[in-house]
């Protein structure tokens, strides 16, 4: 392998993308405008509930019930109705979430230790907003429950009675559990794989279209060399991209690198290799910027997002499916990303994800090779 004609074929592509500033510029604007998109359009938490109360009972007692919703971020009282035929309209026209039912007698019957209903009706067309809806409001009912209960005990005059479980939670790595925390490793991924893959298939593809690989292929550069010139220039776009992404991170979502910068940097630079032999693998097989682009769209965007863990865990994936997210480079990145970033962990904690992205990249590197050396014969 010859270092001048790789120098070469670099040269001659860092001119294609100096004299093709709106290429350049998307490669690095894209990325940049995805992770804000995707980081502030996409939020796991469910707060600020919409919330109607049907408040029957108008005693002290309702009221406490009902304060214990009002006084966190989860719920937001919209409307405080009079009659219950009101709760469908509300529901129908999506002014609410969730509508709070305290029937008569609730200040009476929790007073003298009696079961009370309340009703809960939720909005149920988007499923997972709804179940997180209804575990707050049982959370609350549990909480208001358990003091109403010890209350009554002292004014029974049993003193000294609490309940023996003192619960303190501790949630590591992600404390506050923002979903930022979450999303932006997987938004890493996703734009770091788009942009890599999209950039190398198009420029190939590219040079088919103006005739100017059949000239490549008449030269003295070999397929290896082609492909090391080809990517190199990109490579270094990449780097700059992730330079990019993960400042922007920082400064908008608050997202730290709370492991070691070397780690991150390699597992990158590895993941980048491989995207990038996966870009010239699906140059191979494409003859025009058309079909280059829906290619490479279809094989990182769904599956990254879809398949990597990104938004979805995979147990609750079926049993195949979770086999095909083995195939993809996204689902071992993401957890070497999220191991160093939010974990903070050493080298040896994502080792085999490492091990996995290296056969991916040599793998497709191959691929390319073998490919574009027959269609050169």
């Amino acid at each position: 392998m010859s270092g001048a004609r790789i120098a070469t074929v670099m040269l001659k592509e860092l001119r294609q993308i100096s004299r093709d500033p709106a290429t350049l510029g998307m490669l690095l604007a894209v990325p940049l405008f995805l992770l804000l998109m995707f980081g502030f359009a996409i939020s796991l938490d469910t707060k600020h509930i919409s919330l109607a109360v049907l408040d029957y009972d108008r005693t002290e007692s309702s009221r406490s019930f009902i304060a214990g919703f009002l006084h966190s971020e989860y719920f937001d009282l919209k409307r405080t109705l009079s009659r219950e035929t009101e709760i469908d309209r509300l529901l129908d026209e999506g002014e609410i979430l969730v509508a709070l039912v305290v029937p008569r007698g609730f200040g009476r019957d929790a007073a003298n230790g009696r079961r009370v209903e309340v009703q809960a009706i939720a909005d149920g067309s988007n499923g997972t907003t709804a179940a997180a809806a209804i575990g707050y409001v049982q959370a609350v009912a549990a909480d208001w429950s358990l003091r109403a209960y010890v209350r009554s005990l002292e004014r029974a005059g049993v003193a000294g009675m609490r309940t023996t479980i003192d619960f303190r939670p501790r949630v590591l790595f992600n404390p506050e559990l923002r979903s930022a925390n979450f999303l932006v490793p997987g938004l890493i991924v996703l734009i770091l794989m788009m942009s890599a893959v999209l950039s190398t298939t198009l420029s190939i593809v590219r040079e088919k279209e103006r005739g100017t690989m059949e000239q490549i292929r008449v030269s003295p550069v070999r397929p290896l060399e082609l492909i090391v010139g080809k990517t190199v220039p990109y490579l270094f776009i990449g780097i700059v991209a992730a330079a990019t992404i993960l400042a922007t991170s920082r400064l908008l979502f608050g997202v730290e690198v709370k492991g070691s910068w070397l780690d991150l940097a390699v597992v990158t630079l590895i993941f980048l290799f491989g995207c990038l032999g996966f870009g010239v693998m699906l140059s191979t097989i494409s003859d025009s910027q058309q079909v280059a682009f829906l290619l490479s769209s279809l094989l990182t965007l769904l599956p990254v997002f879809v398949l990597s863990g990104f938004v979805f865990p995979f147990r609750n994936m079926p049993l195949i499916i979770q086999g095909v997210s083995y195939l993809l480079p996204g689902r071992y990145y993401l957890a070497a990303l999220r191991a160093i970033m939010l974990k903070g962990v050493g080298f040896w904690a994502f080792k085999e994800q490492v091990l996995a992205l290296v056969i991916f990249a040599v793998v497709t590197s191959a691929v390319s090779v073998i490919r574009l050396g027959r269609q050169g014969t």
